[in-house]
């Protein structure tokens, strides 16, 4: 993972100053809070504790409205939900010691999969820094690698401009969390300073335009290619340039993969959109991977679960690399091109272009015979079980494939990725570089926090939902209309999968043999629960839930051997797939 991240750059300093406002006398918590209000903030995700108290003491007479979380892992994930879909900085506060380091987790997720967050931590008052303190802890050195940028708030004159320039990396260039320290003293003593949105950050500058000599080459690569095709990623999604590269695949006809965080980049039902590619992608997609000759990827970062061998993957293909981060470019694969810039600016330039392609109708229809041929299926005849493939894509076409989805991490994540119609940007949240279990839920509230008109459906395994069921308590709180979907095999459903295909089926502790009602967990927390245990009541139960309006738990129960397939094992190539 890149430390654009780092500040080292030989690029001129960014500075920046807004007109400033008449001297007013402010506590350093008053400053955080107006500086905050300066940057547009809607919400603040945390949990308060006696570092932060006088914080939120000026949090009780603010415009800001705060979203009290019950563990602070969970105001992170909510945070990252909230600035996936709004594609706003999620701000989080949490105490010191063990409230910073509860949210760590949150915060390597984010970095993982390039969300902008601020974070502030509680510390113990400056005198007290380094004497181990009640509740401290040396978070500089925690989340440094896994941070863009951290502070110590070491001057209450300088909270502006810290705030300020934590905004502004977060959000510049390859998106990611930044982390501000915050001394209780910090808070409470008082200064006069100008209020302003000055930055002044030495060596960071991030240069997103393409170099037209790159474009160029590009364009080259395009018109002499047989076996074109495009591998969209996240960086699709963060760019927001979904339409551009709809428009771009529709005009030239190229097929189209996408990872798994590159859902949504184009449509669903789009004829040239092959899939998801790798560990659980299609059969198409993984053909089509195998058997190119220019790959043209689009802001991935060619992560284990798309190329699980490296030096295999897309063997007849020249790479063209597109990244907003210079760290990215040959990491993982040798690439024939690498453009650093960002996604969106690369297929405006694309798309001024009116003939680019050659005639590669073989190809295509290679491409789609195969995804007709050997689409995601599921036995649709199992009267024992209901089938989580049917139950996700039944809610499919009863939100007729515009809700805003979250997961967890999990079996059913994979069949969400593979049965959910998505069609656009900010539909898709879940947890894909560290693969975090307890992030649906939370991530959901964010979410619908920040589209509060659109249906918001997560899906989650009885595992993870263990693990921050907690904040359900939040939706009947806030009224928050969140489906929750709980899959529930009884099991860690992928854990269990990999113990019978790798370790000759030694069900090591993967079995749950004593489960809560979740039924009365959903009364207990004042949200109606809907219990799905048979094929026959699957329809029906979901039509009702959904045109229930509040906060539902549906619980869906499956077999507890039902598989994610098709499956490219670990360390094998993409055309070794099975199970399609």
């Amino acid at each position: 993972m890149s430390n654009q991240k780092s500040m080292a750059s030989p690029h001129p300093s960014v500075h920046q100053t807004k007109e400033s406002q008449p001297l007013i006398t402010r506590s350093g918590s008053q400053l955080l809070v107006e500086a905050l209000q300066q940057e547009d903030v809607d919400f603040i995700f945390g949990y308060p504790g006696g570092a932060v108290l006088p914080l939120y003491d000026t949090f009780y007479d603010g415009k800001i409205k705060h979203i009290l979380a019950r563990h602070e892992q969970g105001a992170t994930h909510a945070a990252e939900g909230y600035a996936r879909v709004s594609g706003k900085t999620g701000v989080v506060v949490v105490t010191s010691g063990p409230g910073a380091t509860n949210a760590i987790t949150g915060i390597t997720d984010a970095y993982s999969d390039s969300l902008p967050l601020v974070v502030f931590t509680g510390q113990v008052a400056t005198p007290g820094i380094g004497k181990d303190a009640f509740q401290e802890a040396d978070l500089l050195s925690m989340t440094t690698p896994i941070t863009k940028h951290n502070y110590q708030v070491k001057k209450i004159e300088d909270i502006p401009r810290i705030v300020h320039e934590a905004f502004h990396l977060a959000n510049t260039g390859r998106k990611g969390p930044v982390v501000i320290d915050f001394p209780k003293d910090m808070g409470v003593l008082k200064t006069d300073v100008e209020l302003t949105k000055d930055i002044n950050i030495p060596g960071y500058e991030v240069n997103s335009n393409p170099n037209k000599e790159d474009i160029n080459k590009l364009i080259y690569m395009i018109k002499e290619a047989k076996k074109p095709l495009i591998l969209a990623g996240a960086g699709i999604n963060h760019s927001k340039s979904n339409h551009l590269l709809t428009e771009f695949v529709t005009r030239h006809q190229i097929p189209t993969v996408t990872t798994l965080l590159g859902l949504g980049a184009v449509p669903y039902h789009h004829p040239l959109f092959l899939g998801m590619g790798g560990m659980h992608g299609s059969y198409a997609s993984n053909m089509a991977l195998t058997n190119c000759d220019l790959l043209i990827n689009l802001g991935s970062r060619f992560d284990d679960r798309l190329a699980s061998k490296p030096d295999a993957f897309a063997p007849n293909a020249k790479v063209v690399h597109v990244d907003i981060d210079p760290s990215e470019i040959n990491k993982v694969i040798n690439t024939d091109l690498g453009i650093v810039a960002d996604c969106k600016l690369v297929l405006e330039n694309l798309c001024h272009e009116q003939v680019l392609t050659s005639s590669h109708e073989e190809w295509n229809d290679y491409c789609i015979n195969n995804k007709s041929n050997y689409p995601f299926k599921y036995d649709e005849n199992d009267k024992n079980f209901c089938k989580p493939q049917k139950a996700i894509e039944y809610i499919g076409k009863v939100t007729n494939g515009n809700a805003i989805v979250t997961t967890d991490v999990g079996q059913h994540q994979m069949w969400t990725a593979q049965f959910y119609p998505f069609k656009n940007y900010g539909q898709w949240v879940t947890s894909g570089g560290l693969g975090t279990m307890g992030f649906g839920i939370p991530s959901a509230i964010g979410a619908q926090l920040a589209e509060p008109e659109k249906t918001v459906v997560c899906f989650v395994g009885d595992g993870g939902f263990q693990m921050t069921n907690q904040e359900m308590a939040l939706l009947p709180e806030y009224g928050l209309n969140v489906k929750i979907v709980l899959i529930n095999n009884g099991t860690l459903g992928m854990v269990k999968q990999w113990q019978d295909k790798f370790f000759n089926k030694r069900f090591s502790h993967s079995v749950f043999n004593d489960q809560p009602d979740f039924m009365k967990m959903a009364e207990a927390y004042g949200i109606k629960g809907f219990l799905i245990d048979s094929p026959d009541k699957l329809e029906s139960s979901i039509d009702e839930a959904f045109a229930y309006h509040g906060p539902a738990l549906i619980e869906v129960r499956i077999s507890p051997i039902e598989p994610v397939n098709p499956m490219v094992p670990s360390g094998k190539s993409n055309h070794e797939m099975e199970g399609y």
